[in-house]
């Protein structure tokens, strides 16, 4: 099968679509299918094909997340594409890449396969102002909507996917697919005590400490000034409790200042960005991942740290409360009081409960691979394709 998967982000980029669109690549390509991926680069102007990539000339947006945005229409990028001969076409983002997937899959008569990453109306305040929110909420519901309805087949990370389009107007399925990790990237035994303990050395974070960490992009919807202000009023300063932040964006300082302004400077470190190539002996320094973020679909830095061996404590969140299984990968909590009594029961852990549960996480990520997510994908391929 031939497949073209258009993602408005791509490597050397790193976010949870390039992850998802990287892997998806890979695994289809060890089943013996060709894959293009077509992406935005603002650093060409012009269209090229390196290491199965087609590059089409963008321009970078400062509002929208930093993506390179190219245009919807192109009969250079039409072309390309004719020449691929799609089976499938299957699109990853909704701006001027994904638009042309949609317009391209007409042209060529090939199925179109949709799979919605985000929860827009959560992000929503990155191209609005304040009074204009409301309005542009309808207006992108509209949109969205148009997207989907373009599909053959819908895919999620979540059930929250469906809700979303039912949301904006549209009763559709959506093929709830999980998302994948790079399992041996952050395989524990990858990682050397030393290096652990340099970590923890370098943001004051003692030996027998419980560590728990949050990896992300910093802006509102990651809700980390939740996380800031539930540790301020459960967690003690003489508990032996210790908050890493890791990443970074528009809320960064911000965040900063409402740590200093609770007093929790000496308790809550930020490391700022961190490669992706160098974020598994930082997972492997904590004993938990934590996150407050209600906006994830199923985060894929999330899956990483469970791949690492995190348990993950995550706030309650309706529709992806089965994404924790409690007690063997992680648990959940509604209020800072029930966040300060998980973090207390795993610091009560011995050492062979802990090293149990970190074994039971991991095994519960171990599906998340390439192959599963190839063979997910192959399933909804087939379908659409047959009723071509």
């Amino acid at each position: 099968m031939r497949v073209a998967l258009f993602t408005e982000t791509y490597t050397p980029h790193i976010n949870g679509i390039v992850t998802h669109v990287k892997i998806l690549k890979e695994g289809l390509e060890a089943a013996g299918h060709t894959v293009l991926v077509v992406t935005a680069d603002s650093s060409t102007h012009k269209h090229y094909i390196k290491d199965g990539i087609l590059h089409c000339p963008a321009h970078r947006s400062k509002r929208i997340y930093g993506f390179d945005l190219a245009g919807a229409v192109s009969a250079t990028r039409l072309h390309f594409l004719s020449e691929f001969k799609p089976d499938i076409i299957h699109i990853h983002n909704e701006f001027g890449i994904g638009v042309s997937g949609i317009g391209i899959a007409k042209i060529l008569k090939a199925p179109l396969v949709y799979t919605l990453h985000t929860m827009y109306d959560e992000y929503i305040y990155y191209v609005a102002p304040r009074p204009l929110v409301g309005l542009t909420r309808k207006l992108s519901h509209k949109y969205f909507k148009m997207i989907a309805r373009s599909a053959n087949a819908i895919t999620g990370p979540s059930v929250k996917c469906e809700e979303y389009l039912h949301k904006v107007g549209l009763k559709r399925p959506v093929n709830v697919i999980p998302n994948s990790v790079e399992l041996d990237a952050f395989a524990p035994d990858k990682v050397t005590p030393e290096q652990r303990e340099q970590i923890r050395q370098r943001f004051g974070v003692p030996k027998d400490a419980v560590l728990a960490c949050f990896v992300g992009r910093l802006g509102k919807e990651k809700s980390v000034d939740v996380l800031l202000d539930y540790w301020k009023k459960e967690i003690k300063k003489d508990e032996p409790f210790y908050l890493m932040v890791i990443g970074d964006g528009p809320d960064r300082e911000p965040l900063i200042e409402q740590a200093k302004a609770l007093g929790l400077e000496d308790r809550v470190s930020f490391t700022g960005r961190i490669e992706h190539p160098d974020l598994p002996p930082y997972l492997a320094s904590a004993d938990v991942y934590i996150t407050a973020s209600l906006s994830e679909m199923n985060s894929i830095s999330m899956l990483e740290g469970m791949a690492a061996g995190l348990p993950v404590l995550q706030r309650f969140d309706e529709l992806n409360q089965n994404q924790i299984c409690v007690g063997t990968n992680g648990y959940l909590f509604k209020t800072a009081q029930e966040m300060g009594d998980e973090l207390r029961h795993i610091g009560r852990m011995t050492p062979e409960e802990k090293e149990r549960i970190r074994i039971t996480t991991r095994q519960s990520v171990k599906s998340s691979g390439a192959e599963s997510l190839a063979n997910y994908m192959l399933a909804i391929y087939n379908q659409v394709e047959h009723k071509k």
